[in-house]
């Protein structure tokens, strides 16, 4: 076979083969790009017929050079196709991080387009007919929704988190109790943002108790902040103390330069609370019982863009405006847009809240799923009698590391197909279809809740699993 090399064709030969036209055409791409993929894929092919791996047509045969070109062809699809794509989630888990955690409002969406199709005043004051600041786009609707004095944005409540202790905390100690020690998604931890923050890590109580007098032994005159980190991704439940907002509150105010910051993670705007679900302290509360500053995340339960928010005291957030790292972390216009989109239907109260696809998916009763469910069930046994079906009640979650103790109740339709196991059929909705639809298997049946999946996105489902 290894001779067989010398059989090759000459990559001018190929140039001039019909096929390779025709794919300039189609693809609308330069003649060099197109010649440096064709290299790419002949040396390919050499080095599997030395290493004797090639499995197609020998270079000697008539059928070699068609092989060739269409494995340039798959290569270029794959190329000019998007990795970042669609996806409809049938998991019924709302925050999915992997697929995207918060889907945006059509407000938000709206928003950010005309944003990015135009030019804007993202640091233009347009009264004033001189440079501005990009703060100033969102932090009044901050302000008005949370009761803060004061509010910036950075790219993510990690970076939140970093800014704060590295202006406010550097070469000082910071008290926190050992179990708020979180780790967070991707392995970042509380601990290790601290260290690399330059503040100085004090825990205090154990993991499951933490008393006021554990905080009290420990200050001294180089403690700068009492942090307080809300666990919204573990419940540690038995034999537990925790020390409250208000407790902490009274004690840093002993000393005027001790700040006192909550880092709430999740992020509630909304008090989902009065509905049943979950205990998620909102922002507002919290500033009301005397944080100094209060950090959290824009794409959870707040329902935007990825973004960490900061509001509180302004002297301080101040501070944070002008320390360099603002810049190095500081949000694009398309993520501000989205953000004040969002914050506009909090703004508007309740009637315009379940215009975000979080809350209104946090809100929706399982009786709602049932109704869409029975329906969608009825219409897919109209149109094919590929798959056992069946209704049955099962758990959604909240998801992002958030409510981890919430199960929201819900119906799930369970499908078996005639001709494929369950795993098969998932991947096939994964793998074959546009857009990927994501479902859960269990015990050989397909899962599929609809609380994720919009009117519209139910139509493509159902197309979908009738083509199988």
């Amino acid at each position: 076979m290894k001779k067989t090399v010398r059989f090759l064709p000459p990559i001018h030969e190929l140039q001039k083969d019909p096929r390779f036209i025709n794919l300039l055409d189609a693809f609308t791409i330069h003649e060099g790009h197109l010649t440096t993929m064709l290299k790419a894929v002949l040396e390919e092919t050499r080095t599997q017929i030395l290493a004797e791996t090639w499995n197609g047509p020998l270079p000697d045969s008539v059928d070699f050079c068609e092989d060739l070109f269409n494995i340039l062809q798959k290569k270029l699809h794959a190329q000019f196709q998007y990795t970042l794509k669609k996806v409809i989630n049938g998991t019924g888990t709302i925050l999915h991080t992997n697929l995207g955690r918060a889907r945006l409002s059509n407000k938000a969406i709206e928003h950010v387009v005309e944003t990015a199709q135009s030019y804007s005043n993202l640091e233009y004051n347009l009264n004033e007919g001189e440079r501005g600041s990009r703060h100033y786009h969102v932090e009044a609707l901050i302000k008005d929704i949370t009761g803060a004095e004061a509010a910036m944005v950075v790219n993510n409540n990690a970076a939140a988190v970093f800014l704060v202790l590295r202006e406010l905390a550097a070469n000082k100690e910071v008290i926190v109790s050992r179990g708020e020690l979180v780790e967070i998604g991707g392995s970042f931890r509380i601990s290790s943002i601290m260290e690399e923050s330059g503040a100085t890590l004090v825990e205090v109580g154990t993991t499951n108790k933490t008393h006021l007098f554990d905080y009290e032994r420990v200050l001294n005159e180089n403690t700068a902040m009492v942090m307080k980190v809300h666990t919204s991704n573990f419940k540690v439940i038995g034999f537990t103390k925790s020390v409250s907002t208000e407790e902490l509150t009274i004690l840093t105010k002993t000393r005027d330069d001790l700040i006192f910051y909550e880092d709430l993670g999740s992020g509630a705007l909304y008090n989902y609370q009065q509905h049943g679900i979950g205990s998620e302290p909102v922002v507002s509360e919290v500033l009301k019982r005397g944080a100094d500053l209060v950090s959290f995340s824009g794409d959870k339960l707040l329902g935007g863009p990825q973004a960490g928010i900061i509001v509180g005291k302004k002297q301080l957030i101040e501070r944070l405006k002008k320390n360099q790292l603002a810049r190095v972390v500081r949000v694009d216009k398309m993520t501000l847009a989205a953000l004040e989109g969002t914050l506009m239907d909090y703004l508007l109260g309740e009637s315009a809240l379940k215009n975000i696809p979080v809350v209104r998916d946090l809100l929706t009763t399982k009786e709602e799923i049932k109704e869409r469910a029975i329906q969608f069930i009825n219409e897919l046994q109209k149109r094919t009698a590929s798959y056992s079906i069946r209704l049955a009640e099962d758990e959604s979650q909240v998801g992002g590391g958030t409510m981890p103790e919430v199960k929201l109740p819900t119906f799930v339709l369970v499908l078996q197909h005639h001709a494929y196991s369950a795993e098969k059929l998932a991947s096939k909705l994964r793998t074959e279809h546009n857009p990927a639809i994501i479902v859960r298997t269990q015990k050989e049946e397909t899962l599929i809740d609809l609380r994720c999946i919009t009117k519209e996105e139910e139509n493509i489902l159902l197309e979908a699993l009738v083509s199988m």
